[in-house]
């Protein structure tokens, strides 16, 4: 343990809901009331969750890709004081295409106790409703924004396996755009703004998706799920599975 103290505290990483804040877990709620703090992304969207859990006077620590350093240093020393943190993101589980990596990576170097409180994520959430071949698959994350675009999705479609990306939704015409050149015979799937109100899956071409994504849709977060196609596959214009689902559920 650092500094020889025998009770340093434990940070936990809690995944939280993706829209619907009914999404939490009981546990979950429990480790937010039991810490001492907790470590977010943004401030003002981790006061209205712990708002609607009825959590009150809790310190926020800001934690995001501007500030790692000296929040690093600040959480190491919290922990060591004895403190149990909880670490939060604006949606989902922290770590994985968010804020949290190089956190969790430098605390357990440190010989700190870092632990997951499993709950809502966006891969999960909709690898569990794809109708693509999920049983193994490679996830890419983000891809860059500008500059080796091609080369990756060369790369991703060299694997011949299904590989999962996240877009926003300032690139998500872009990419179906770059499938469609270099992928036609692809089987894409699209999950946009899961469990909240404009909720929407659909599936076909990349190309026919894109045209289905009216400019008044591009909103909300993307998961991509791109099936490349098998050897000998004709390409077609009619896509195999289309779905919507508009519940008001937030």
């Amino acid at each position: 343990m650092p500094s020889g103290k025998q009770h340093n505290g434990t940070l936990y990483v809690v995944a939280t809901p993706l829209g619907n804040l009914d999404d939490i877990t009981l546990r979950a709620i429990k480790t937010l009331q039991h810490s001492e703090a907790v470590v977010c992304e943004d401030t003002r969207r981790a006061s209205i969750l712990l708002r609607h859990l009825g959590i009150t006077g809790k310190q926020l620590v800001s934690y995001h890709d501007f500030n790692e350093q000296a929040a690093i240093g600040r959480i190491s020393r919290m922990l060591a004081e004895g403190l149990d943190l909880s670490l939060i993101t604006d949606a989902g589980t922290p770590a994985i295409s968010d804020p949290g990596f190089l956190m969790v990576r430098t605390l357990r170097e440190k010989g700190f106790t870092v632990i997951p409180v499993p709950g809502p994520s966006a891969l999960t959430a909709a690898l569990s409703v794809c109708p693509l071949p999920v049983s193994s698959f490679y996830f890419a994350g983000f891809l860059p924004h500008k500059k080796g675009r091609k080369s990756r999705l060369e790369y991703l479609s060299s694997l011949g396996t299904t590989f999962v990306l996240y877009e926003s939704p300032y690139r998500i015409k872009k990419l179906l755009g770059e499938l469609s050149a270099q992928m036609p015979e692809a089987d894409v799937f699209i999950a946009r703004e899961m469990t909240k109100i404009h909720e929407e899956y659909l599936a076909g071409p990349a190309e026919m998706l894109s045209e289905q994504l009216s400019e008044e849709k591009v909103r909300g977060e993307f998961v991509v799920v791109v099936h490349p196609a098998s050897e000998g596959k004709q390409k077609t214009n009619t896509p195999y599975n289309k779905y919507e689902d508009h519940a008001d559920n937030n």
